[in-house]
């Protein structure tokens, strides 16, 4: 056997071992960061050393910092585990070591993306002709949606912004609920638009945007199209927007509609929730993960534009060497900021394939009906679960929100499940979400097991 397949072999060998281990093994441990760097700062080796002996070395300096987030019972940050089918090809894509920026540098990685998108937005139920930027993650995808919305609009009144830039071009109105993810923020800052600009609008009791206080909002403001952001799956209750209703209020204005669905938006991909993301083909741009819902490894995100053209023109470049090859679709790079663009196309093909249209289904059914479940075995333990349990997300409060925050810490240091904390309308509360592949009713109740132990030794 060569060196190269050993050692990729032996790397395979620890990864797989790591994985089978998720289940028996706490997600987390108290972490001794001193330890940790010390593990990983040793002098540098002046001679080559060996692959296998490397190899060793990072399994031993890592093991100890190590998240068990693609376990079954890590229930933070809307984190997914990936499947087999597509952890092995993030392994070969890895292998094949392809630069995806277009097809002359690797024809293999944009005809992948050109399928897996194809198969996304048939899923997600938008618009066959709309473009798909494979990105890192959800701050990506929209910051591309937001970019490709200032493209147009300056360009409908009359402005270059891409020579121009943004010094004398008409004021844009960007409009977005209160609940609004942050990284719509960070996108405005990075596209020069700046948080000034935004018009907030109050959200209901679940959390998604008043429709009426939106009609009242664009009509108080001047009279210029906005860029309306809209969410499916509102990050602390999962609450969708009435996303039929806030594209016709800003379409009827001549406004551009950004839907950013990290993880809501894979409620199309269900018949039971559907839905809740009716009228989202008439949204103008979308963001999604794949590493969320989808379960493809990190990183692994999607930008989708209804009109291709200008989603390119927004973020697309050409120079004398770059090379296109005959005949090639736009894609790669021309949707995404990156020209060093990592293949994720292969592991969203994959996971597609491995669970198909009812896999896929099956999965965000499954992940809604675990955290009814533990929605329901909380609240018979005698909590509080504040939110309407629509999608994945569950908000529970254990009294007051320094009795909260113990019962948060001390469950992340039992080891038997992770979920974080968030402040949602005043308060502080668990946030619960089931997003994994692997999660399972007896997960799901030994998670609820240690809650309600921990809970009531605080």
């Amino acid at each position: 056997m060569d060196e190269l397949t050993r050692v990729i072999r032996h790397a395979a060998e620890h990864a797989a071992a790591y994985r089978r281990s998720l289940p028996g093994q706490p997600v987390a441990r108290p972490v001794d960061h001193a330890a940790l760097r010390t593990a990983f700062s040793r002098p540098l080796n002046r001679s080559p050393a060996d692959p296998l002996t490397v190899v060793d070395e990072l399994v031993a300096a890592a093991e100890t910092g190590l998240i068990a987030s693609a376990g079954p019972r890590f229930f933070g940050f809307v984190v997914g585990g990936a499947l087999p089918a597509a952890t092995a090809a993030e392994i070969l894509a890895t292998g094949w070591d392809q630069n995806a920026f277009n097809a002359a540098l690797s024809p293999a990685a944009l005809a992948a993306e050109e399928a897996a998108g194809a198969w996304l937005k048939d899923l997600l139920g938008l618009p066959a002709t709309a473009s798909a930027g494979f990105v890192t993650g959800g701050q990506a995808a929209n910051t591309a949606g937001l970019a490709a919305a200032r493209q147009h609009l300056l360009t409908e009144a009359g402005w270059d912004v891409g020579r121009k830039g943004l010094g004398g071009a008409p004021r844009l109105r960007v409009v977005a609920g209160e609940e609004r993810h942050a990284t719509l923020d960070r996108s405005l800052r990075l596209l020069g638009l700046g948080t000034d600009c935004l018009e907030t609008v109050r959200t209901d009791g679940r959390g998604a945007l008043d429709t009426g206080e939106l009609r009242r909002v664009l009509a108080s403001g001047p009279d210029t199209p906005a860029i309306v952001c809209a969410q499916a799956g509102n990050v602390n209750t999962g609450a969708c927007d009435d996303l039929r209703t806030v594209c016709d209020l800003a379409h009827a204005r001549g406004g551009w509609v950004h839907v950013d669905g990290a993880f809501g938006l894979w409620a199309a991909a269900s018949p039971a929730t559907r839905p809740l993301v009716d009228g989202v083909e008439l949204a103008d741009s979308w963001a999604c993960d794949g590493h969320k819902w989808l379960n493809v490894p990190y990183d692994c995100g999607y930008a989708f534009c209804s009109r291709p053209a200008v989603h390119a023109e927004a973020l697309s470049y050409t120079a004398s060497y770059l090379t296109r090859a005959d005949g090639a679709p736009v894609g790669g790079a021309d949707y995404t900021v990156e020209s060093s663009r990592h293949a994720r196309g292969f592991a969203t093909w994959a996971a597609l394939r491995e669970l198909g249209r009812d896999g896929v289904a099956a999965l965000v059914d499954r992940c809604c009906s675990l955290a009814r479940r533990f929605a329901d075995g909380l609240t018979a333990a005698g909590f509080e679960v504040v939110n309407d349990v629509t999608l994945n997300q569950v908000l529970v409060g254990f009294g007051d929100d320094a009795r909260t925050d113990r019962v948060v810490r001390d469950v992340q240091h039992d080891g038997t499940c992770w979920m974080g904390a968030t402040t949602w309308r005043g308060r502080r509360l668990m946030r619960i979400s089931v997003s994994g592949h692997a999660t399972t009713e007896d997960d799901v109740d030994q998670s609820i097991a240690a809650i309600v132990r921990l809970a009531r030794e605080s």
